[in-house]
């Protein structure tokens, strides 16, 4: 079967996304229509006219409910994942610190804790479990919260190693837009909530919900580049016959740092041959014929400094 070189990893948040955007936009479409139509839950205050999204979720639709906020976090923990293991793979820019490694594993565990908050608070209605449900609200959305400014730290401290990445800064700028934004939002919810203005309230936790779904999305943007350093080059042999990847011959590759196919970060020494380079990490080519990376190792026109063909087994990079 051929490869498919747009698919890729960044489908993942792209599922939960819409995952959690049809999830949301069914809740409410069922309680403004008719039959339905602004019905008065029982789990609604006697001044209230607005329906929070767990009062609409502890009702009919709570399997519904509880299925898209399931599948949302599994797709969405499942990029968190991705990005980890792309970097630690170096099909994304690697970590160069151990502050990086530890902000990003802490980026996981938030998230996990959102996970269960936004899964158990779905199962714990509000209806049925009134604390518990406001307890693993609290949970979710500081689970996530947190998480969100875990990842921002760690892709601002990226953001100074791979200046010339600008889909870092990109991705830094919308995920603190969302802690910002979610965190003045929570508050307001909080405040509205426990003072029982609970229309404004309402209103204010359909807000919350639709922009964590910008969130989810904005992991598109990070794990986008992983399609450029998919395994999808064709290693060419003397005969001229392929390797066994994408039936295109390297000679039509644009090889070099910068280009398509097979290649992945690597830093200064990280190279098993050929020298040391002090200048910053780049991508590499795991092929041969072409692969212009030049100083970096001693590797140019396809050959080592020795003068032998530079095969895949010959370059090494190790960036966890």
């Amino acid at each position: 079967m051929r490869h498919l070189p747009y698919l890729s990893y960044y489908l993942y948040p792209i599922l939960a996304g819409l995952i959690w955007l049809a999830t949301l936009l069914a809740l409410l479409i069922y309680w403004l229509v008719p039959p339905v139509s602004r019905v008065h839950y029982d789990s609604m205050a006697a001044s209230q006219h607005i329906a929070y999204i767990s009062d609409v979720g502890a009702s009919t639709l709570k399997p519904l409910f509880i299925t898209g906020c399931v599948l949302t976090t599994i797709f969405l923990d499942i990029s968190f994942g991705a990005d980890r293991y792309l970097r630690h793979k170096g099909r994304l820019v690697p970590n160069q610190t151990r502050a990086e490694k530890i902000l990003s594993a802490l980026t996981i565990v938030f998230a996990i804790l959102g996970t269960a908050g936004l899964v158990l608070l779905s199962i714990f209605d509000t209806a049925r479990h009134p604390k518990l449900h406001n307890i693993f609200l609290l949970l979710f959305i500081a689970g996530y919260v947190l998480s969100a400014i875990f990842i921002c730290w760690e892709y601002q401290r990226l953001g100074q190693h791979y200046k010339h990445h600008h889909h870092l800064s990109t991705s830094f700028w919308i995920k603190l837009s969302f802690v910002i934004i979610e965190i003045l939002l929570a508050i307001a919810f909080v405040s509205c909530t426990f003072t029982k203005h609970y229309n404004a309230g309402a209103v204010l936790e359909w807000i919350i919900a639709f922009i964590f779904s910008a969130y989810v999305f904005s992991f598109v943007v990070d794990l986008w580049p992983a399609i450029k350093t998919q395994p999808n080059l064709r290693l060419h042999n003397p005969r001229g016959k392929g390797m066994g990847f994408e039936d295109v011959p390297v000679s039509q590759q644009n090889i070099g740092v910068g280009g398509t196919g097979d290649m992945r970060y690597v830093g200064a020494s990280e190279m098993e041959e050929g020298g040391s380079s002090s200048g910053s990490h780049l991508p590499i080519h795991q092929g041969f014929g072409n692969a212009a990376i030049g100083p970096v190792g001693g590797v140019a026109d396809g050959r080592g400094s020795n003068g032998r063909p530079v095969t895949r087994d010959r370059l090494v990079a190790s960036n966890f």
